[in-house]
């Protein structure tokens, strides 16, 4: 490993002035772009200048921080340790090997990074810009920061070089097969690809495929219960990945807790979309999908209403169609339970720094001529949402190191992603995202009817999750003010998905539930009651008032209209991108 000795420390004295001027010249490069527009009046030029103030005063702290950290080096006895003149936060992994703190060589680039770090993002933050300007600016300032870290490349990593040769090189051998794999593959792989088989460890609930045509399979799952409500559970789940994301072991699966709990419960299968299949639309997606789920499980179960779920977009695709269906007079849902769902996009969270006028100009067009958008393209998106977490730990881990990856059902998931129609995306983004429209009613028309979010009257249970950088729960709040019926907001601890896959069974986590009161997201807090474990049972016990009685638990799956086409999971779940 490389080391700092006396003697290189004392050389090093003439490129501290350098370093320092280094630093915040790259930053001002960066910066300067973003906050260049002109003051017009007295009061924004009275404005800039405090704010070129707050700059300044920035330049000198930095200054001031990195002549420390040199002073430091240049005075280091031999044997020493440096002082912290900066330090990580207490979540951030990356810094964890003793060397980042005992071998002054690393210390110096950890110190050094974290200064530059600091700095650059405070600069970023002290500029003049709107509000989604000011976080765009922040996301793409991160993305740089952390993509630079010494911890991503070998030379600046002493944890990768001591395994290095603890292998005799092997680890480095082993990092450079998993990197050509990758690229093969073109994606960073996050879980053992060898692990898990869906089927075999993974979508092992029992049940059959009832209802396919070209763009879902409905899942019929079987009673273990001797009763059943009579109104059935149609489950909407997220189309950018696969369904089986509620359904993963039989430990932590939401589909086999809503069927232990006595409901008879279906789910969409949403395909992966082929070629000739790239000009489905958003209405597509409704008719042929969520509406026509409903019309099978009802006819399946006998009964004339359902209870629905939507995670996710999927949740996006429920909320449109009942919006559809309620215009049309079609009252056939009990009940709405919106996971983890955004219906205002007035805050998107950091995915809005992709989705700009700017970007659907340059995509829109082909994608509106049946150009699909790929699987690993949204999957690499979605990852760089959380790059440290889900793309440079692993670049690390697994060509640094040489390690395999590990064994997570949620990763493997994640990696098993779907492509999309074109027309579809391209209106759900620009409708949705660019233009906030499914907030306002009768702006949108779908399948030939103005949608207005209010005329949903069925009793709502919305769930967010508090680390949700997807669908912050703020964002997922706002659909408490936008549906017509009584709304029940709950919110879970961690994030997108780790906070909607949550079993009650290892207690782990907690949830926030309590009265709305008025629309502020923070008093909302600040008064709820945190409450231990999960929050499935709470919701459970919410979706029991609207079971529409009980009745014996059918003895097959499907009827004579629907009968079984083939045992749980189905075909289209194991079809792979293309």
């Amino acid at each position: 490993m490389l080391t700092l000795d006396q003697p290189a420390l004392a050389d090093l004295a003439p490129l501290a002035e350098a370093w320092q001027r280094a630093g915040a010249d790259w930053a001002r490069f960066w910066t300067k772009p973003l906050g260049a527009a002109t003051p017009a009046t007295d009061a924004a030029q009275a404005t800039a200048a405090v704010q070129g103030d707050a700059l300044a005063a920035l330049d000198r702290d930095y200054a001031a921080r990195s002549a420390a950290l040199w002073r430091a080096v240049l005075h280091l006895e031999a044997g020493g340790t440096l002082p912290e003149v900066a330090t990580p936060e207490p979540d951030d992994r990356r810094f964890d090997a003793p060397e980042w703190r005992t071998i002054p060589w690393f210390s110096f680039l950890r110190q050094a990074y974290l200064l530059r770090a600091e700095y650059l993002t405070a600069r970023v933050n002290a500029l003049p810009l709107a509000p989604r300007d000011a976080a765009r600016a922040a996301f793409y300032t991160r993305q740089a920061i952390e993509a630079l870290a010494p911890a991503n490349f070998l030379a600046g990593n002493p944890a990768a070089q001591k395994r290095a040769m603890a292998t005799g090189g092997a680890s480095l051998m082993h990092g450079a097969a998993n990197l050509y794999a990758d690229m093969r593959a073109g994606r960073v792989t996050m879980s053992d690809p060898d692990a898990f088989e869906v089927g075999r460890n993974l979508a092992v609930t029992p049940g059959s495929v009832v209802y396919r045509n070209e763009l879902i399979e409905l899942i019929q799952y079987d009673a273990t219960t001797p009763k059943v409500a009579r109104r059935p559970l149609v489950i909407v789940p997220p189309c950018i990945n696969k369904y089986y994301i509620l359904d993963l072991g039989a430990q932590n699966s939401f589909v086999r807790h809503a069927v232990d709990a006595g409901h008879t419960t279906f789910i969409v299968s949403w395909r992966n979309i082929p070629a000739e299949l790239g000009r489905l639309t958003w209405d597509d997606y409704l008719a042929q999908g969520v509406e026509q789920a409903i019309d099978v499980a009802k006819s399946v179960s006998g009964s004339r209403t359902v209870n629905a779920l939507g995670f996710c977009v999927g949740g996006t695709l429920l909320a449109s169609a009942l919006a559809v269906m309620a215009a049309r007079g079609d009252r056939s849902v009990a009940s709405l339970t919106l996971l983890a769902t955004m219906l205002d996009f007035e805050d998107p969270g950091e995915i809005g720094a992709y989705i700009t006028p700017e970007f659907m100009a340059s995509v829109a067009p082909a994608m509106r001529m049946g150009a699909r958008m790929p699987g690993a393209t949204l999957a690499g998106a979605f990852a760089s949402l959380r790059a440290n977490e889900l793309v440079w730990r692993y670049v690390v881990a697994s060509y640094l190191e040489g390690r395999t990856p590990p064994a997570l059902d949620l990763l493997h998931w994640n990696g098993d992603s779907t492509s999309l129609p074109g027309p579809m995306f391209a209106y759900y983004l620009d409708s949705m995202y660019v233009h906030n429209r499914l907030r306002e009613p009768g702006s949108l028309t779908m399948q030939g009817e103005a949608v207005d979010l209010s005329r949903i009257r069925c009793p709502a249970y919305v769930m967010a999750s508090r680390r949700d950088h997807i669908v912050p729960w703020k964002s997922a709040w706002r659909t408490t003010a936008l549906v017509g019926g009584d709304a029940t907001f709950v919110l879970g601890a961690s994030g997108h998905i780790a906070g909607v896959v949550n079993p009650p069974a290892p207690r782990k986590r907690n949830y926030w539930t309590g009265e709305r009161n008025g629309g502020d997201p923070d008093a909302w807090l600040a008064r709820a009651t945190s409450n231990p474990g999960s929050w499935w049972p709470h919701w459970t016990r919410w979706l029991a008032a609207y079971k529409g009685g009980t009745r014996a638990a059918p003895s097959a799956t499907g009827n004579a209209a629907f009968a079984p086409l083939a045992p749980a999971p189905g075909r289209y779940v194991h079809e792979a991108a293309t």
